[in-house]
């Protein structure tokens, strides 16, 4: 399958991530144990199109961020560093909130694409993921339907590519997502990084939507087995930390908060 680009390929030299934990990279560590992440990969893909140490980028993200914060925090750092090329992914974790209204989170949402619009050049706008795989988020799963409409139609309306995530059906395999089943898994943020170059019109080096290889048959068992263990490390805690008003962002900041050459 061949994703629809936006023709032809802007000659971005600078590009600033702006968003939480998936944008951040959290999941897919690298070599040092920071995060990489689909926003870091996307960056050399598009640094690849340019000479040596000319290509620019910031990722201004942080884990666990509301889209108020990000709009706070992160959106004027981006219009002050006025890149090429911003990537704004917000409102996940808002949308998981129980009581959050997804229409008036689309209306914040659409404030801070004005700012970003007339600062930088192209901004891409991320929709959310199909929550139908995951146990805890699968009943959200039309809550994030009608978010992810608003965010189809703010692109619409300020021009913005979407980097459509709810479509990219190669993540809904399990081996695309990590053992907490909330962040992407080194595989899965690679996909989204070529489908994002894609959407850019960029030639990428292999297809987001590929065939997973066949795993073996798995037993009823060892679901349950899995799903006792994935409570146990990470539901468990993740519910402590809502109770406790606790968030994994707190006091980290930005990898790469400058705009700096790859």
């Amino acid at each position: 399958m061949t994703a629809e680009t936006t023709s032809p390929a802007p000659d971005f030299t600078s590009y600033a991530a702006v968003g939480d934990s998936f944008t951040e990279g959290v999941g897919d560590p690298g070599p040092d144990g920071a995060f990489v992440g689909w926003a870091d990969r996307l960056a050399v893909l598009l640094a690849d199109r340019q000479p040596e140490h000319a290509f620019r980028y910031a990722n201004l993200a942080v884990r666990g961020k509301l889209l108020d914060q990000i709009v706070a925090d992160q959106v004027p750092r981006a219009r002050e560093l006025s890149p090429d090329l911003v990537t704004f992914c917000a409102g996940g974790n808002d949308v998981i909130r129980p009581g959050t209204d997804p229409d008036d989170l689309a209306e914040r949402f659409e404030k801070a694409v004005t700012a970003l619009t007339s600062d930088v050049g192209t901004v891409v706008l991320t929709t959310g993921f199909d929550t139908r795989g995951v146990p805890v988020l699968k009943h959200l799963r039309g809550k994030v339907a009608t978010y992810n409409g608003h965010v189809r139609a703010i692109a619409d309306r300020y021009g913005c590519p979407v980097l459509d995530l709810w479509s990219l059906r190669s993540v809904q395999d399990r081996r695309a997502w990590d053992a907490d089943r909330l962040h992407l898994s080194a595989e899965g943020h690679t996909r989204v990084a070529l489908r994002a170059g894609q959407i850019l019109g960029v030639e990428v080096p292999a297809d987001p939507d590929e065939e997973w290889p066949t795993l073996p048959p798995r037993t009823p068992l060892d679901g349950r087995r899995d799903d006792i263990q994935w409570a146990r490390e990470y539901l468990v805690p993740w519910i402590g930390r809502r109770l406790r008003g606790v968030s994994s962002g707190d006091h980290v900041s930005a990898k790469r908060p400058d705009l700096l050459p790859l």
